[in-house]
């Protein structure tokens, strides 16, 4: 009997839901309409036998098997990336940028106008990952611009701006009385965010508490709909389906950003996404 074989442009799709934090934004940054991505989730679903993603009203929720199908799609979607990348180069044009997946949904249409305007007619290609492994990308080359938390790898690059941060959880939502810890959500470690949010709390005397971390976003973004804790979120663009800002804590204070370009790559081009990165900062 035959494997079952996994779609790539259903992979995608898969990846913007998660990074976008629902079926409608993700629609919007892939320029599918919203069913289109709706029946590449069922495809995928199909093919697996078991469902990746469940829809709560407006929310947005992975299951299990969902999560574990994101982390081996963004595998999949790198190589294969890098793949074309290497094989159509000879072709033609093409652009790989790559962000970190705070304000991805925000950071990628700009940055893709951006190269189009100096390059018209250039393919733009996307890498969502970790900080540290987008510069590695980009010094071996197989990103050729990338938008990522300073602090959070081991190269500064050039710095384009502070992204602004704020809480998020349900509306309605509340921490529990003192004494007993804020509870937080957030990626696992090592993450800036994270970081961030625990100094942040604790500089101002604000016990805090970790109840539910994820490996990407999206899974962060399903804890905090649960109501069990509290989210610290790039503040970019509308807030999360299901979620909203909370001010009821201190507010911390915006993370410097930094952009890098491969080797080699044309400076015409990097200057133009550091510029529109710069441009989108300092809008918030």
């Amino acid at each position: 009997m035959s494997r079952p074989v996994l779609d790539i442009v259903a992979l995608r799709s898969l990846t913007a839901i998660a990074d976008c934090g629902g079926f409608h934004r993700a629609a919007q940054v892939l320029s599918l309409s919203q069913s289109a991505v709706s029946q590449h989730v069922r495809k995928l679903e199909k093919t697996l036998g078991c469902p990746v993603v469940e829809r709560e009203g407006r929310r947005t929720r992975f299951t299990p098997e969902g999560r574990l199908l994101l982390e081996q799609a963004r595998r999949i979607l790198a190589v294969h990336d890098e793949a074309v990348r290497a094989l159509l180069d000879a072709d033609g044009d093409t652009v790989t940028v790559g962000t970190t997946e705070h304000a991805a949904d925000q950071f990628l249409p700009r940055l893709t106008a951006a190269v189009q305007e100096v390059r018209p007619g250039c393919r733009v290609r996307f890498r969502i990952d970790r900080s540290a492994r987008l510069v590695e990308a980009v010094e071996r080359g197989s990103v050729d611009v990338a938008v990522y938390v300073t602090e959070a790898a081991a190269t500064e690059g050039t710095r384009v701006g502070g992204l602004p941060l704020t809480w998020h959880a349900v509306p309605g939502w509340e921490p529990p009385p003192a004494p007993a810890p804020v509870p937080l959500v957030a990626i696992e470690d090592p993450c800036a965010l994270r970081r961030r949010a625990i100094a942040t709390l604790a500089a101002h005397g604000v016990p805090a508490a970790v109840v539910g971390d994820a490996g990407y976003l999206a899974g962060v973004l399903d804890l905090a709909r649960t109501g069990q804790g509290v989210a610290l979120l790039a503040a970019v663009g509308p807030a999360p389906d299901g979620l909203t800002p909370y001010e009821g804590l201190p507010s911390v204070t915006p993370i410097p950003m930094s952009a890098l370009a491969r080797p080699g790559a044309d400076p015409a081009t990097a200057e133009a996404a550091f510029e529109a990165v710069r441009d989108l900062l300092r809008e918030e």
